[in-house]
């Protein structure tokens, strides 16, 4: 086999999974900064602005959303409970189900927080519009790969 004579061939900036990793390890090093004033991990901050969207929902929809598996969010969300920002309880309906809310404290974070993405699309630089079409293309990576794993599953 002959040798490939792009040296670059090889690069990990050629690797989409890794240009997506380092990314994440980019954002990643701008929000710990600012969650740490506010006392948050990043998995937390996720938490907390999923159930602005939607108070009261089940562990399983909280991890679904964040593509999660339950065996990482129940630490997670035990430790919010801990710090006063959510509360757990079981669903009347079906006591298997655990459902998560946020409570007073967890709201007043949560307008805190609410500042933070602005903040990250400043220090980007970008324009909304780059911004959505990042989001756009990355969304759809992510539902092909998604789709890829269910066709061999």
């Amino acid at each position: 086999m002959a040798a490939n004579k792009d040296p670059g061939a090889r690069s990990l900036d050629g690797f989409l999974c890794f240009m997506v990793y380092s990314t994440g390890l980019a954002f990643n090093r701008v929000y710990k900064p600012l969650l740490d004033r506010l006392g948050l991990t990043y998995s937390q901050f996720l938490v907390i602005m999923s159930l602005t969207q939607q108070d009261d929902q089940t562990v399983g929809s909280i991890g679904d959303g964040l593509f999660l598996e339950s065996n990482t969010l129940t630490p997670l969300i035990k430790r919010l409970e801990a710090a006063g920002f959510v509360t757990r309880h079981r669903d009347p309906a079906d006591e298997r189900v655990v459902r998560v809310s946020l409570t007073p404290a967890g709201r007043k974070l949560a307008d805190e927080a609410a500042c933070l993405p602005e903040k990250i699309l400043e220090t980007t630089g970008m324009s909304p519009g780059e911004v959505e079409a990042s989001r756009r293309s990355l969304a759809a990576v992510r539902e092909k790969l998604r789709v890829g794993l269910s066709d061999k599953g």
